[in-house]
């Protein structure tokens, strides 16, 4: 399978796409497309490493799913297109901007002014059904997901990843937290924020971080 990618990723990836899994997956997302609602668009399925170049990656945020709702998901985990509702999650995630920076909150919920900067929004399944979350896990993505965190984890260095909920972290929990910065806190879905989520203070942690390391903050 030919897979249109920014070229730096595939180049990074370019074995994967050649594993039996791989094939499997693009076959199964293929069919999948052409006999029911998916999201998002085709055409915005990698956008979260079409969005920056891997030399640029600082910061990585990972998501689960993409949004199963009509016009939400756009490639970026927890980001929405302009113009459309910010879902739960968001509103918490921009509270905690908030109280951590004194920020005011962001009426878009498009977060590709964070990708420009050099954050990863990145869910570990890249596809779903309409209205079925967690429809097209257990497929490959997860795999494929997998191989872009360890390759980015194995051959950059001070990177900061930020692992929200149990299943973030456990997907992350291969990270070298003495090459990288591992912030862990509870999901910011309305079910956990308040159980640590909110002033765990990822936002300011990230930034000293980055600034520690000769690199330029995020402006959240």
């Amino acid at each position: 399978m030919e897979v249109r990618l920014e070229p730096s990723w595939k180049e990074l990836l370019k074995n994967e796409f050649e594993k039996p899994y791989f094939k499997d997956l693009a076959a199964f997302v293929r069919q999948e497309y052409q006999t029911a609602t998916v999201y998002p668009p085709p055409k915005f399925i990698f956008h979260a490493l079409d969005s920056l170049p891997v030399e640029k990656v600082k910061v990585i945020i990972l998501g689960q799913d993409p949004y199963h709702g009509a016009g939400q998901a756009h490639g970026l985990s927890f980001s929405v297109p302009e113009g459309t509702a910010l879902p739960p999650s968001l509103q918490n995630i921009y509270k905690e901007i908030e109280i951590d920076l004194g920020h005011p909150r962001h009426v878009s919920g498009n977060l590709d002014r964070w990708a420009k900067q050099g954050v990863l929004l990145l869910n570990a399944t890249l596809t779903v059904r309409a209205n079925r979350a967690g429809s097209h896990q257990n497929k490959g993505w997860e795999t494929f997901t997998d191989a872009v965190i360890h390759e980015l984890a194995n051959k950059k260095d001070h990177l900061v990843f930020i692992l929200w909920g149990n299943y973030a972290q456990k997907k992350g929990a291969f990270i070298d937290s003495n090459k990288h910065l591992v912030l862990k806190a509870p999901h910011p879905s309305p079910f956990s924020a308040h159980s640590g989520f909110f002033g765990s203070r990822p936002f300011s942690q990230t930034n000293k971080y980055l600034e520690e390391h000769g690199l330029t903050p995020i402006n959240w």
